[in-house]
């Protein structure tokens, strides 16, 4: 994992030396939105109107954060719309390639060997980490957001009157229960199996391994009375913690050190994590060679033998319990 310095590539690792072995996640920079007709965003953010085959989404299929944006474009309807290219799973010295030959799908559109290089077209002395997913403007020719967050936001929006969709992930009524949820499932969860595998330091480790499964026995009691995190909605806060439950037992429970239980250990979090990737077009986002490549092999800092385990087997496919529980699905805007 490297970072543009004025433009210029580093192939360097995080410095958590200089948090006392914590592991300190950069802010996204590039925080543009789009809306319906180019009217400000919902904090009043400079947007761009939505228009059809004018953005182009830039993902791993790797990464939790941009997983979360392919399921809001498969779930949203915006495939015709918004095209994808996704990165090669290994992470090299160049950070995220678009080399064919170690599984990328290329990049037809701009041409780029490596995804830094679409950070200096949009600036030529960009400074930062080179993150997915990005959201590209062909018009524009340049980045407009790299904040998964966010992006979720506007594919539940922006782009309803061009797709006639009208799916709602983030309803008015559920805002304040979405946003208290995500902030735990976020630091606790989404990060803190990144807080607890990139930790340098014992004592900084087992703070944040605490963390998480403290936090991963809140969702489960939770999911004892409620279908889904907000209640009988499926909504958001469900796609943001999904990424992050189908990779656990795979990746993060061996590779981040983060093995106190796993998810099939959880009656309730096992059984909820089945029903997502069962729901109509979830799985098909989800690639598990890739994953595992990604992981075991990208980050030799960890695993220096580059070794990528065969196991386990998840068997996603089979039943789950969450009939049990009254839910009713996906709302649509009124």
């Amino acid at each position: 994992m490297g970072l543009l310095i004025d433009g210029k590539w580093h192939d360097q690792w995080y410095d958590t030396k200089k948090h006392g072995g914590e592991f300190v996640r950069e802010s996204s920079k590039l925080r543009r939105w789009v809306t319906a007709s180019g009217e400000p965003g919902p904090q009043g953010q400079e947007a761009l109107p939505a228009e059809g085959d004018r953005y182009h989404l830039y993902v791993s299929l790797a990464c939790p954060w941009a997983h979360r944006i392919l399921i809001m474009r498969k779930l949203k309807g915006l495939e015709r719309l918004i095209g994808v290219s996704h990165t090669s799973p290994l992470m090299l010295d160049q950070g995220w390639s678009y080399h064919v030959a170690e599984g990328s799908s290329g990049d037809p559109l701009n041409g780029v060997d490596f995804h830094h290089q679409l950070y200096t077209l949009t600036q030529h002395d960009y400074t930062g980490r080179v993150t997915v997913p990005a959201l590209w403007d062909k018009l524009g020719k340049r980045i407009v957001n790299n904040e998964s967050a966010e992006l979720v936001r506007i594919f539940n929006d922006a782009f309803d009157d061009l797709t006639g969709n009208r799916l709602d992930f983030y309803p008015s009524d559920l805002r304040d229960t979405i946003d208290a949820i995500n902030a735990d499932v976020y630091d606790n969860i989404n990060n803190g199996v990144y807080k607890s595998g990139f930790a340098t330091e014992q004592d900084v480790y087992e703070k944040h391994v605490a963390a998480l499964f403290e936090a991963l026995d809140r969702i489960e009691a939770r999911l004892d009375e409620h279908r889904y995190l907000a209640g009988e909605w499926l909504t958001e806060a469900d796609i943001r913690l999904f990424t992050t439950l189908v990779r656990f037992d795979a990746v993060y429970y061996g590779h981040f050190k983060c093995n106190l239980r796993r998810i099939e250990d959880y009656p309730n979090l096992s059984h909820y994590l089945r029903e997502l990737y069962q729901w109509p077009g979830i799985k098909e986002t989800v690639d598990f060679d890739h994953i595992k490549r990604h992981y075991y092999y990208s980050h030799d800092t960890i695993n220096p033998t580059r070794i990528v385990p065969k196991g386990p087997m998840l068997a996603l496919e089979r039943p789950h319990d969450r009939e049990r529980l009254s839910g009713r699905g996906i709302r649509e805007k009124r």
